[in-house]
């Protein structure tokens, strides 16, 4: 990396974007929209970023993976949901590019050679099981329990709003082994597991929800999981500070997709309000259509610039707590605007399902919500940023 201040997208940065750009003309939004309208995962799309290698494109070269950075992920996750996949395309590879990050980072030599390499070439769908119904966002409160018997651990317990459980052989799961009421440090005790879903001992169940519905989010409810120790991430006790490592490149991620979704429906309305003539002329001559969407986009160009910053930030090992959540935060509400305006743009014909911007818009809402609220990050920015009292 150079010393000074660059805006400029390396070679290799911008031939990323320019080949995943051209990939993705194969789907296009009709795909998309058949996808989630039939609920059925985007096999075809998967396949083809597998063999193109992109699925590693962070995870080491010894591993097969390409060793990138979050920069270049970002990128990549930007181009997918751009094209018009929106998240259910991003959500199909989002876990196989930074989910594995823990283990990357703490799991065994054995468990990564085992695992990592089925991931770079596609062949291992993986779920992340964090979330549960009665923990939300406080993930120090989850239940679910491994109790450890010689050589396995029994796992008691239930998740929700897992995605891709429906398609994966192993769950990434966040279990405790030490309760709550006995841990001196509530953040302790947890502990981190990368292991197969087996179906006998967990029942699985979609969840039916507004939007991103060629990807499934579940509700998984686990009845004495027999874990090996070898499926073990790192130490006992020790997973949910594994899992820190991986939120602010997660933040990030999530960022770039909210950009991408946000810069399509920008596109899309345009194109519709040059085309459109109400009264003998283009509506996009009318300020009051123009002007909303040229305000998107000073946020869009706005938000990028921080989340570029972020992912410098991140890849050169500096701090960025800060801007990984201001990237989010700012990339969320400025994608959810712009495909809310591109609706509008569209009038009537915008909450017809034929116009794509309706699937853009539910899509671009979960940003808003997952995998965290946008008050949790101003709760983050309040209190470790400008340090006031932590409010909850």
């Amino acid at each position: 990396m150079s010393a000074g201040m660059s805006f400029a997208l390396s070679e290799d940065q911008q031939l990323i974007r320019d080949s995943v750009a051209e990939l993705m003309k194969k789907f296009d939004d009709k795909y998309w929209m058949e996808r989630d309208q039939a609920h059925e995962f985007p096999t075809a799309f998967y396949d083809t970023i597998a063999a193109g290698g992109w699925l590693g494109i962070t995870i080491p070269p010894e591993y097969g993976g390409h060793g990138l950075g979050i920069t270049e992920a970002s990128i990549l996750l930007e181009e997918v949901a751009r094209s018009g996949g929106g998240m259910n395309a991003a959500t199909a590879i989002h876990l196989s590019i930074f989910g594995m990050h823990p283990v990357v980072v703490h799991g065994s030599e054995e468990l990564k050679r085992r695992t990592l390499p089925r991931i770079v070439n596609g062949d291992l769908h993986v779920c992340f099981g964090v979330t549960e119904p009665g923990a939300g966002l406080d993930t120090t409160r989850i239940s679910t329990f491994a109790r450890r018997e010689g050589d396995h651990y029994v796992v008691n317990g239930r998740k929700v709003w897992i995605s891709k459980a429906m398609e994966s052989e192993k769950i990434l799961l966040l279990t405790r082994t030490t309760r709550y009421e006995d841990v001196e440090k509530k953040t302790d005790g947890m502990t981190l597991f990368l292991t197969d879903l087996d179906r006998t001992k967990v029942d699985i169940r979609p969840i039916a929800k507004m939007g991103r519905n060629a990807v499934t989010s579940n509700e998984l409810f686990i009845d004495d999981l027999r874990i090996p120790v070898e499926d073990r991430v790192g130490e006992e006790g020790m997973g949910f500070r594994y899992l820190l490592d991986g939120l602010n490149p997660e933040r990030m991620l999530i960022a770039a997709e909210a950009l991408g979704i946000g810069r399509v429906a920008l596109d899309r309305a345009v194109r519709y309000a040059g085309d459109r003539e109400v009264f003998g002329r283009p509506i996009g001559m009318n300020q009051a259509i123009q002007f909303p969407l040229a305000d998107s986009l000073t946020h869009l160009d706005a938000a990028e610039l921080v989340l570029r910053k972020a992912t410098w930030l991140y890849d050169n090992g500096q701090p960025c707590g800060r801007e990984a959540n201001t990237a989010k935060y700012l990339c969320a509400e400025a994608g959810f605007t712009a495909a809310d305006r591109a609706l509008q743009t569209h009038g009537g014909m915008g909450y017809a399902e034929e116009y794509n911007v309706a699937r853009y818009f539910r899509e671009a809402r979960v940003m808003k919500i997952a995998p965290i609220s946008q008050e949790m990050i101003l709760n983050y920015l309040g209190s470790h940023t400008l340090g006031m009292p932590r409010s909850y």
